[in-house]
């Protein structure tokens, strides 16, 4: 099934066996009303983590039935992280979520050597579906929030992730466009030298089924007559489906220019570790949170 729109993961999940989502710190009403909301979906059953008593608090205030989820107690922000995290490593088919926590105690406990989440050797990597009205179809972006500065051995991880979300959400031929400034390879912009490098391993066939395509500049990947204009000749070109950033600089800007001013609706997941993780933002909507959450469940396996 090839979902349109993000509106169609919802359908989708559905028909999955159900997954566990397990919450971090779950101690804020937006990740609470997320969670029920995804649970009386019918998405996922609902494991949090955090002060008991808190949890119950907002719940009551709020009108969410805490009885919908199973709840860990946890004294402190790192106890929460280490017992959600204990709680995924056991649960087959589980999905780590964050709640009120901060991203570097979060991710600590991921990335814990002995009790984490993260193979050796792996690379996590933020990777978003944007469904943005002014777009013909779902983009997939990365990296916007965890990797600031990639390495090559990193953005071809980050390619295969794009590749491997694209092919999850039913694109059977992914179009990779790696982003930069211009489509010259100027010796100035790392961007450009590192898409040459990145073609090398597309053209040994690294990333099939999907076709790579850069360095490419986003107008020219995401605008057919920006191609035609610039005379830019490649399958990628007007019709990407996956954008891999040259930086976070550049990821993040777009990622908050399609939410604040654009009206995009957005899921994102952290992939790389033995399970998807949702990393939400303070700022995210309840709707983006509730999309991840969709979103993840799709992935799990």
């Amino acid at each position: 099934m090839k979902l349109e729109r993000l509106a169609d993961l919802f359908v989708y999940t559905k028909s999955l066996q159900k997954r566990t989502l397990v919450a971090v710190n779950a101690v804020d009403l937006h990740t609470l009303e997320a969670i029920s909301e995804a649970v009386k979906l019918g998405i996922v059953s609902g494991v949090v983590t955090g002060n008991q008593d808190a949890i119950i608090q907002v719940c009551q205030s709020n009108h969410i039935d805490h009885q919908l989820f199973r709840i860990i107690h946890a004294e402190t922000e790192e106890e929460a992280a280490r017992l959600a995290v204990a709680e995924v490593r056991q649960t087959p088919g589980s999905i780590l979520m964050k709640g009120l926590i901060s991203s570097d105690k979060y991710m600590r406990a991921i990335l814990n050597k002995e009790a984490g989440l993260l193979p050796h050797g792996g690379v996590l990597s933020h990777v978003s579906v944007i469904d943005n009205p002014n777009y013909h179809k779902l983009m997939i972006a990365s990296d916007v929030a965890i990797i600031p500065y990639p390495t090559i051995q990193q953005k071809i991880a980050m390619a295969h992730y794009l590749k491997q979300m694209a092919l999850d959400l039913g694109i059977s031929h992914p179009k990779i466009a790696l982003i930069a400034p211009t489509e010259q390879v100027l010796p100035s912009l790392v961007s450009c030298t590192d898409a040459v490098e990145i073609m090398k391993a597309a053209e040994n066939g690294q990333f099939e089924p999907a076709t790579v395509f850069g360095p490419i500049a986003l107008d020219v990947a995401i605008d057919k007559e920006s191609a035609e204009i610039k005379g830019i000749t490649s399958d990628v070109a007007g019709e990407a489906d996956c954008l891999l950033f040259p930086n976070i600089d550049a990821g993040n800007v777009f990622y908050k220019m399609n939410t604040k001013l654009c009206g995009a609706d957005q899921a994102a997941v952290v992939m790389g570790a033995t399970v998807p993780v949702v990393l939400s933002s303070r700022g995210d909507s309840i709707s983006t949170k509730l999309n991840s959450i969709a979103l993840a469940a799709l992935l799990s396996k």
